[in-house]
Order: C-alpha cells, then structure tokens, then sequence
C-alpha cells in the first residue's frame, strides 16, 4: 500500500471522527435516560466541555490533563441539572433546555480569548504490527485515544446494564422509581450518579471536538450535535449497540454533506447542510410507526419526578 491513503479509507475516516463525539454523547445520555431522568441539555454540556479542555490545551500544553477537565466541565454542568431536577424537583424538560442556553452563552463569553488559536491535534496511537495492515491497519488501528475509548465504551456500558447488579438497579429505577424505592434502593442517588455519568460523556464530546475533530474553538461548534445524540438515543431505542450504528450512520450522513458538492452531486450547499437533521426528523417519525418497539424498551419513569414518601 503507498504511503497516500485511498480515498475510500480517507472518507472513512472522516466517518469516524465524525461519528466518535456523537457516541459519548449518545452513550451518556442513554444511561441518563435509563436511570429515569431526560436530559436535554447535552448540547450545552458538550460546549461547556469543548471550550474547557481547549483553553487548558491551550494553557498548559497537557493533552490527558485537558481532557479531564472537559470530561470536568460536563459534569458540573449536570450536576447543576441534576440539582435543580432532583433535589429541587424543577421540570427536566425546562431545565434542561435552560442548561443548553446556559452552556452555549457561557461557552462563547469563556473561548471569546481563543477564537483563532489553532491546535495540534490529539496524538495517534499505532498499534503495532496490526496499523501496517493493508486498508485495515489505518481504518482500525491509527487513531487517538478517545476514537478507542468510544468504541470501548458501547460494550462496556452494555455489560454494565444488561450483565450486572448495579445495571439492574438503574434500569428498575428507570422503569419504575417507586417500586424501586419500597426494595429499598436509593432513587435519587442512582438517578444522581447515571446523570453524572452522562455529563461525563458530553464532556468529553465537546473535548473530542476541540481537542481532535476541528483542532481549534469555533463559538457553537457542537452545530446541533447535542441534539442528534438525544435523537439516537430514541433511534437505538435505549440499546448500546444500536446506538453505535446509529452514530456511524449519522457520522456518514454528516461527511456526505462535505464530499457530495467534491464529487458533483449538484445540490445546494444549503440543502446538503441540512441532511443530517433532515435525517434526524426523518428518522424519528419512522420510529414513532413502532410505538410497541418503543414502548417495550423506554423506561416507564423517564422524565417523572420523584417524591419520596419516607
């Protein structure tokens, strides 16, 4: 193989990066939405963990400590969330659409220093012998650290719900928080660390944007991802793996808008931007047709408020 990938591993690639943020995301979310509690300001937890570890990369230098500190960033913001909707008991759905604006002000006011600055880049990581594989060696085995960790963390997070007690205990607060709390398990501590968890996650989403996707601050540059992860969370139906098919397909849609006018498909650029949240709509209304699918997998709590009787 030349030293020049071909062009079909360079539009993959191009998948992958895309596609790798709308998994943490995505991810983070469904644990959230499992344990009973929707989220809706993933995109402004995201922004919030994208202008934090750019500005300490920019800071410091110090790649792993900047991505601790956008995976931070993500969740102080959802421990905001979860305060205000678990210990104060406000609306999930207002306050989480609060939080998106929250983060995206807050985001452009913090980076307003950074627009401009450029970075490196996340370093790769070759793994040995199996990267100089034909195709599959820079497909699967050149990236950096968080494409690995995200395909890491789809059987990691299934294993953990579908294989062992503390799986179990989230998915039966999420079906069912008072049955829950008369077995004796702490609803809102559950529902406290699944938000968290999934802070985390968008944390990190926003870090892989700045840090590895585009390689610089851009006010607002989540573009609505935010919103497409909490689409693919009703897309996979609340199940990791779907999740991650989802986001590939997703990822694909989104490089297909930047390929298509390169290969001489000639449609507007402004008809091109919107595919993938035509997509989105799309999609969803499609799911909407199998209310039965739907209905045997959504947590039967997402989005009640809990009120603990003792």
């Amino acid at each position: 193989m030349s030293d020049d990938p071909s062009t079909f591993v360079l539009i993959a690639l191009t998948v992958i990066t895309a596609a790798t943020p709308l998994v943490f995301a995505a991810m983070g979310e469904l644990v959230t939405e499992r344990s009973g509690v929707l989220n809706l300001g993933v995109e402004g937890m995201m922004l919030a963990g994208a202008v934090s570890s750019f500005l300490c990369v920019h800071l410091t230098g110090n790649a792993p400590l900047s991505l601790l500190v956008g995976t931070a960033a993500g969740i102080v913001m959802a421990l905001l969330f979860g305060f205000l909707t678990l210990s104060l008991q406000a609306s999930q759905v207002a306050t989480g659409l609060a939080l998106t604006i929250f983060g995206t002000g807050l985001s452009a006011l913090v980076g307003q220093s950074l627009i401009g600055v450029a970075y490196e880049g996340l370093p790769k990581l070759s793994v040995p012998v199996l990267s100089d594989i034909p195709t599959l060696g820079p497909l699967l085995f050149q990236h950096d650290v968080l494409v690995y960790g995200s395909w890491l963390l789809v059987p990691a997070v299934a294993y953990f719900l579908n294989r062992t007690r503390g799986g179990l205990v989230l998915r039966a607060v999420g079906d069912s928080h008072d049955a829950a709390h008369a077995l004796g398990y702490r609803v809102i501590r559950v529902r406290y660390l699944a938000t968290l968890f999934g802070g985390a996650c968008s944390g990190l989403a926003g870090a892989y944007l700045s840090m590895a996707y585009a390689p610089m601050w851009v006010e607002n540059m989540s573009a609505g991802r935010g919103w497409i992860a909490l689409a693919l969370v009703v897309f996979a139906v609340w199940q990791p793996g779907w999740v991650l098919f989802g986001a590939y397909l997703f990822g694909g849609i989104t490089i297909l808008q930047l390929h298509g006018q390169g290969i001489g498909i000639n449609v507007p650029s402004q008809l091109m931007s919107m595919l993938p949240y035509i997509t989105t709509i799309v999609v969803l209304v499609l799911i909407s047709l199998d209310q039965g699918r739907v209905r045997r997998n959504a947590p039967a709590a997402i989005g009640q408020a809990f009120h603990p009787t003792t």
